[in-house]
Order: structure tokens, then sequence, then C-alpha cells
């Protein structure tokens, strides 16, 4: 009988912690269900982090046409790797006309991130797939949104319009 309870105890102790383990998020999960995408600055410097925001601002005007025909993150991704001598391209051209000669890099990867929030939407922190648009030497803060599905690409001095995936969706079911 003093096994039987032996073995009980043991079996519940396995039980636990493999339920307390499974409900606990582990360190570096890789969330799929997102494409972000960061464009980090040459540095800190006051002048390189206002560029930064006028190089974004040209990378997400061009962006915009092509991410808003997506209708999955696995075909973002493929769009946008597809994209990547043009998106460096417009990146250094920004930088050019601004008189920043240390050019730009782009691409896409997975790396791991710290939680960020972005109005009511959280990212948790953990590996995400991105894309990666180094300004120089890449160093400084950068910016970030989310490329899938399209839910921050905003900018006062783009004029963009966006669109949101899930409310099409809706509404093409509610029409049907």
């Amino acid at each position: 009988m003093k096994k039987f309870f032996v073995v009980l105890a043991v079996i519940a102790v396995l039980a636990a912690t493999v339920f307390f383990v499974g409900m606990s998020k582990p360190e570096g999960e890789i969330y799929t269900d997102y494409l972000r995408i960061h464009v980090r600055a040459n540095s800190n410097s006051e002048e390189d982090q206002r560029v930064k925001y006028e190089v974004k601002d040209e990378a997400v005007k061009f962006i915009t046409p092509y991410v808003k025909e997506c209708v999955t993150k696995e075909a973002a991704m493929e769009v946008m790797g597809g994209l990547l001598p043009q998106i460096e391209k417009v990146c250094e051209k920004a930088l050019e006309e601004r008189g920043y000669h240390y050019g730009a890099r782009a691409s896409i990867r997975q790396e791991k991130f710290p939680t960020r929030v972005y109005g009511e939407l959280t990212l948790e922190e953990g590996v995400y797939d991105a894309l990666i648009i180094e300004l120089g030497e890449g160093v400084g803060d950068n910016w970030w949104c989310v490329i899938y599905p399209p839910l921050c690409f905003t900018s006062a001095s783009a004029d963009v319009q966006y669109r949101s995936i899930i409310y099409d969706i809706i509404n093409k079911f509610k029409n049907k």
C-alpha cells in the first residue's frame, strides 16, 4: 500500500510539472502569425534618428502596394523576399537625397525581439520573422511595425491608404 502512495505521489508531481510547464511560454518562442519590419538607424545621433524616419516613410510607401495584395504571411514573406534589392535601392536613394552615403541593407530573417506594445496590440518577447532594413552600421534605435497582417503602417508624410485584411474577410462573408 505504501508503494502505491509513493507511485501516486510521483505521478501527481510529474503531472503538475507537465501542466505548469505547458502553461508557460518557452523563452524564445517562435511566433508565426506576424511578419515584422524593423528599420534600424545608423546610430543614435539626432541626425541618424531623424533620417531613419524619413527613409522609413519611403520604404513604407514602396512596400504598401505589394503588401496590400497579400492574404497570408507566407505570401507577404515571398513578396518581400523578391523585393529586397528594390527595397535597398529605395532606402539608399532616400539616404543619398538627404546627404547620407552609408548605404542600406535589407533582409528577411528570424530574430528574437523584446515585448513591444503598439496601441492595443502587444507582441510578446520571442522570435519573429522580420524584414530588417539596416541603415549604415544599423546599430541605432529602430522603428518597427507589422507588415503582415498590415496593422500599423502609418506616416504623417506618406500619402498611403491602408486596409484591414480581417475587416475585408468579415465583409466578404457578410455580403454573401
